[in-house]
This record gives structure tokens, C-alpha cells and sequence, in this order.
């Protein structure tokens, strides 16, 4: 049997988008290798969101190539829209494959080398050739665009928009992405309905730019439609939003949020700055008020709601002061988690055409090491607010550097460690909050 190994780099849209090429491969007769032997095929889905993750997908395409002599390797992923000339000059890359074309790479692969195409090999043997052709009649078409499950996870990320228009100043992803482009709504309950069917227990409803969902389709349909109908799929499941943009959070979704059971209280709403300035240059279009009274609002709806959110530091022009004012910004919303990002010049952007590469290196270094000092405070901070209460915990498995612990997550996104009984992965498990540490919480589970 053909085997195929896989690279995925960046955000939860790839995760997806590697998710639908595997279940291809798999449709077609490949198998999966995980351990370090090497493939027929290797495909590396890039990311390009910053310079570090230019490097980090040109290195796994290195490695991908010394460590699979005889196979091929395939190239797909935003690196390869606009900096494909560098994936070229790398000896060994057989395919690149654009983002508008990645859900059709078995076709391209088959194209120019059909030697690898198992549908099209014919066993020597009458019988292995009966039963190969069997299977071919039984085999789902390999061009799907959607997914059945989702390899490791407890969590399956699904996919139902993608592309942006907000043309951030700092941003490659629309010159990569393309415009927002929303997946019909029939699709989407197909999908959710054969993922929470193979025993997934939470959907991450995933988007480039989540909030755009259903502006793009004729006639309109609100991301809160998507979400009522999905709560409607028989299943023990919750539903989980990835990144949405703060001007996305209308009353409508947190209305909604509100009175669910199934939707998890959590939203990671990227901030990237709390100076108004910045704000204004990066064309992020709210103030840092306007973000503070969303939050307010939200917690005040949805009392045990958590904050996630991304950080930007060193934005061009960014002064001591305006990185204070993203400071006290962050010790007022008192997120859950900081994901904290040093400005990356990225090519072909207004800000990099406006500034070049210019970063200020020293205070780059010295604001990172403090915000992330605030944000562990405020994650402490957080997770003590629900110490000594009762909470469900999805269980992910056991934990790597605590393999007597299981670990998991609660609706509202708290890592949970705690002992329990055997079997307990993918379950839904009571724990009591007990000790907080720095990236979890300690828990005892509750025997009913």
C-alpha cells in the first residue's frame, strides 16, 4: 500500500484544509505514516502569517526532502502564493500547489505522475485484482472538499468561510487568501452532522475571517443561523467559535452565546493593540474603548465567559507610552490567554511599503518580556475565579509531562489536569477546580 506523511504549519484553517487532503489520499488507497520511515509522498501545507513561519515552512520542506529521498514532495499553502520562487530554488520540491487549487492536488499529482495513482495499477493476481477493484467501487470520490473526521483530535476544526477583506496594514493574509467566501449552508450541517456521527464531541467552527460568514451567499445568512441549525444535530457535542474580530461580536451572537447549552463561553477576539494610534495604523477600525466595552458587555451577558486574544508588539511608531496604553487595555479585559506576536515586516503590505523592515530590536525585546509577564498575571488571575467550582472537562488524553494525570478542557477553555479513572478520553468528565498553576488548573473529578 502507497503511504503519504503530513506537514501542516499555521492556523486552524490549515489544520482543516490538510484534514480534507488526507481524507483524499486515504480515498484513493494511501496510507498514513506518522513514525519516521519514509513515504511515497510527502505534502507540507505552509503558512506565511510572519518571517518566522516563512522560515519554519522552507526548513520542514528541507527536511521533508532529506528524509524521504525516493518520495515526492508536495507543496501547498499560502507560503507558495506569493513566494513561490523561493520553494523552487529548493531541490527536491516536485509539486507546488496554490491555496485555490489544494483541494484538487490529487488531480494535479495524478497528472504528472501517474505511477502513483494506486486506482490505476492492476494486481498480477485475478484475485488481489478483484478485491483492489472492489474497493475502488467503494471508495468515496477523491475530490471531496469536506471531512468525516479528524485525525487526533477530541476536537475537530470545521471550516465554513474563508478569505478576508479587512486589508490590515500588517496583514499578507487577503493577498493569500483571497475575499471572504462563505460554504453553503447544506454543506456545512453535512459535514458537522458526519463529524459529531465519527465521535467527535466539540466543533470548532473555523474561518479566515469567521464574522464574513454568509455576507458572500444569496440570499445573506448570519454565522448565528449557522450555529442554531448545527445545535440542532442529534449528539452529545459543544460548539466552540475560533478568532472572530471584535466589530463581528454583535448583539445577536451574544445573545445567542447567552442561551445556549452547546455553545462554549469562550471567544478569542484579537486586540493587537490598545493605543488608538496603532490601532489607526495597523487599519484595525474600532478604539481600545470601543474593544474594553465589548468585553464588558460580553462578561456581563455571559458572567463565566473567557477572553483569548492576539497581541501585536513593536508596531512601527509604537511609543512607550502607547505600548503602556495596550498594557493597561490588557490588565482591564484580563484575558485567559496573550498571544503575543513581535511585529514581522511582511513584503507587499501598506505597512511594509511604509516602513520597510523597520523594527526597533531593543524595545521589542524589552516590551515582549514585560507584556507576557502581565499576561501570565492575568491568566492567573483568571483561572482563580473558578477555583473550588464544579466544571465539565472535555478529556483530551493523558498528559505528556503528568502521565498519571488526564487533561482536558472546560467550555470556557481552562486546561484541567486531575487523576481519574481508566477510559476516559473523549468523555465528558465533572472535575472540581482545586489549584491553579501556570497553564492549568489542578482538578479532583466528581464521582456522582
Amino acid at each position: 500500500m502507497p503511504t503519504v506523511k503530513f506537514f501542516t504549519l499555521g492556523c486552524k484553517v490549515n489544520q482543516y484544509d490538510t484534514q480534507v487532503i488526507r481524507e483524499q489520499f486515504q480515498a484513493v488507497g494511501y496510507q498514513e505514516i506518522d513514525n519516521g520511515s519514509p513515504a511515497d509522498i510527502c505534502v507540507i501545507n505552509t503558512c506565511t502569517v510572519t518571517k518566522r513561519a516563512d522560515m519554519d515552512s522552507l526548513n520542514i520542506i528541507r527536511k521533508a526532502i532529506r528524509h524521504n529521498p525516493k518520495g515526492k514532495v508536495i507543496v501547498t499553502g499560502c507560503l507558495t502564493e506569493l513566494d513561490s520562487d523561493k520553494i523552487k530554488e529548493i531541490k527536491g520540491v516536485n509539486l507546488i500547489i496554490k491555496n485555490n487549487n489544494k483541494h484538487k492536488i490529487l488531480e494535479h499529482l495524478f497528472l504528472k505522475f501517474p505511477s502513483l495513482n494506486p486506482q490505476t495499477q492492476e494486481p498480477a493476481n485475478p484475485q488481489t485484482r478483484k478485491c483492489a477493484n472492489s474497493l475502488t467501487r467503494q471508495r468515496a470520490n477523491p475530490q471531496i472538499n469536506t471531512i468525516s473526521y479528524f485525525k487526533g483530535h477530541t476536537r475537530a476544526f470545521l471550516k465554513i468561510q474563508d478569505g478576508c477583506d479587512n486589508f490590515c496594514s500588517y496583514c499578507k493574509v487577503p493577498l493569500v487568501r483571497g475575499l471572504p467566501f462563505s460554504k453553503p449552508l447544506p454543506e456545512i450541517l453535512y459535514e458537522a452532522d458526519k463529524i459529531i456521527k465519527s465521535g467527535v464531541k466539540e466543533i470548532v467552527l473555523s474561518g479566515i475571517c469567521l464574522g464574513k460568514y454568509g455576507k458572500d451567499l444569496s440570499p445573506k445568512i448570519s454565522l448565528v443561523e449557522v450555529i442554531r441549525k448545527i445545535e440542532k444535530i442529534e449528539g452529545l457535542f459543544r460548539i466552540r467559535l475560533s478568532s472572530i474580530e471584535a466589530l463581528d461580536v454583535n448583539d445577536e451572537l451574544i445573545g445567542e452565546m447567552a442561551l445556549s447549552k452547546k455553545i462554549c463561553r469562550h471567544l478569542h477576539i484579537p486586540l493587537q493593540s490598545g493605543d488608538n494610534s496603532i490601532l489607526r495604523e495597523m487599519n484595525r477600525d474600532y478604539s481600545a474603548d470601543y474593544f474594553l466595552d465589548l468585553i464588558c458587555k460580553l462578561r456581563n451577558r455571559i458572567p463565566d465567559i473567557a477572553i483569548t486574544t492576539d497581541v501585536i508588539v513593536g508596531f512601527p511608531g509604537e511609543t512607550d507610552e502607547g505600548f503602556m496604553n495596550t498594557i493597561r487595555l490588557i490588565q482591564a479585559i484580563t484575558p485567559l490567554k496573550v498571544h503575543i506576536f513581535a511585529y514581522s515586516p511582511r513584503p507587499q503590505t501598506p505597512a511594509f511599503k511604509k516602513y520597510g523592515y523597520l523594527r526597533d530590536e531593543m524595545a521589542i525585546k524589552e516590551r515582549l518580556a514585560y507584556i507576557k509577564k502581565i499576561a501570565n498575571e492575568c491568566a492567573a488571575d483568571s483561572k482563580r475565579r473558578f477555583l473550588n467550582k464544579e466544571m465539565e472537562v472535555l478529556v483530551e488524553g493523558r498528559n505528556k509531562d503528568k502521565p498519571d494525570f488526564w487533561e482536558g478542557y472546560t467550555d470556557n477553555y481552562i486546561k484541567v489536569l486531575f487523576k481519574g479513572n481508566l477510559g476516559l478520553k473523549n468523555q465528558f468528565v465533572n472535575v472540581k477546580l482545586t489549584n491553579a498553576i501556570q497553564g492549568y488548573v489542578i482538578g479532583k473529578q466528581i464521582i456522582s
